[in-house]
């Protein structure tokens, strides 16, 4: 029989990832779809499409432990269950991290002004630079996928063979995890800089618009501003992921069958599933595809109850 709090645990995790899920796939589809009409896809299409899966990917990791945890917590114990799910947590955590990153460098490359000669070579080779960014990544993580197999595989085996006591082994596992974080911070220090030149790119067409007597009200005030609340909202989001991440992985460790490691993981959801909508309503198609939709769904369900005011 499941606790009380097993089975609110379980609820709320089913309700977050029902709710990731229908965004992502939302975004998936429509983007999808749109390239087969068009016979064609452009950068932002293929780097929201991308992330669209990987953050499904993430999902479905996330919503994978809540199940062991919420009925058998013991299972993370077992070596040969518990390595490929921290790969798999590994991998869709990259993923999503640097698509994001690659979006953030995208705003910043199609919307910033600068006269800097680098800062046109980029532009110029937007698409060339954002893809090989993201090439860039995989050999990060193909190095995080060795080094994790690496220190999962001597850590198991100095437990095994008893040559660590519990304190060594969760000061070992700790100097791990901070050592594997590390390829967080230049997709994050990345996406800290594009919002500080859009910001600076900002700063200095507005003082343009006021020293020719123009009005801020023009478009590329507006793009500015759009792209930084984008920007901002990631780094938001993905640095209380971050925390919450290493907090997870601590946990796990020490307090696995606890309180505050599953509310921990509840807060985990936040990011795959909350970003995806804000991606939705800052995108101009996916916002009215999204409008369409809702109508389509309020109609058809005045159809269906004629009675109702």
């Amino acid at each position: 029989m499941f606790s009380g709090l097993s089975t609110l645990f379980l609820i709320l995790s089913g309700m977050e990832f029902l709710i990731g899920i229908l965004g992502n796939v939302f975004i998936g589809l429509v983007l999808c779809s749109e390239c087969v009409k068009n016979q064609k896809t452009s950068l932002l299409d293929f780097i929201l499409t991308g992330l669209a899966i990987s953050r499904i990917s993430q999902l479905l990791v996330y919503f994978l432990q809540s199940l062991i945890m919420g009925l058998d917590p013991q299972v993370f114990a077992i070596f040969k269950l518990a390595k490929p799910i921290s790969l798999l947590w590994r991998i869709s955590n990259h993923l999503t991290t640097w698509l994001v990153t690659c979006l953030s460098i995208f705003y910043l490359l199609k919307i910033a002004h600068f006269s800097h000669s680098l800062f046109f070579w980029l532009k110029w080779r937007m698409n060339r630079v954002i893809l090989g960014m993201f090439a860039f990544s995989l050999v990060f993580l193909i190095l995080d996928i060795l080094l994790l197999e690496t220190f999962s595989d001597l850590f198991w085996n100095l437990i095994n063979e008893g040559n660590l006591t519990l304190a060594e082994s969760k000061t070992h596992y700790i100097k791990n995890e901070i050592l594997l974080s590390f390829s967080y911070f230049i997709p994050i220090g990345l996406s800290l800089l594009s919002l500080l030149f859009l910001f600076q790119s900002l700063v200095k067409h507005t003082r343009n618009l006021q020293l020719n007597f123009v009005g801020s009200r023009d478009f590329s005030t507006k793009a500015h501003k759009r792209a930084m609340k984008m920007v901002t909202s990631f780094l938001l989001l993905i640095m209380v992921h971050f925390l919450f991440i290493q907090l997870a992985s601590w946990m796990f460790h020490r307090f696995l069958d606890n309180k505050f490691t599953k509310f921990i993981l509840l807060v985990l959801y936040v990011f795959p599933a909350g970003h995806s909508f804000m991606l939705i309503l800052g995108n101009s198609q996916l916002r009215q595809i999204a409008l369409k939709v809702l109508k389509h769904l309020k109609s058809s369900l005045k159809r269906q109850n004629p009675l109702d005011l």
